[in-house]
């Protein structure tokens, strides 16, 4: 029998807003990898989210979450 190695369906990151440009935009920090979205068992639709760190920053609204698609390549594993 194999042993598969589940893999999430996205990687979650977080990214603080530090300031605005010229244009009024939000500038960004780099992106933090912060948890993952894992697919439900059996026939359920939707995905787990599993946080890791959950951002000071995201209390006040100053940053962004990104759902990020894991490639098959990906080294990601269950935990």
């Amino acid at each position: 029998m194999t042993n598969a190695i589940e893999k999430p369906l996205y990687r979650l990151t977080f990214s603080r807003i530090t300031g605005r440009d010229a244009d009024g935009k939000d500038v960004l920090a780099r992106p933090k990898e912060i948890g993952a979205a894992w697919a439900r068992k059996g026939d359920k639709k939707g995905a787990i989210l599993a946080l890791d760190l959950i951002p000071t920053d995201l209390v006040n609204r100053n940053g962004v979450l990104f759902l990020v698609p894991v490639d098959a390549g990906d080294e990601a594993t269950a935990d």
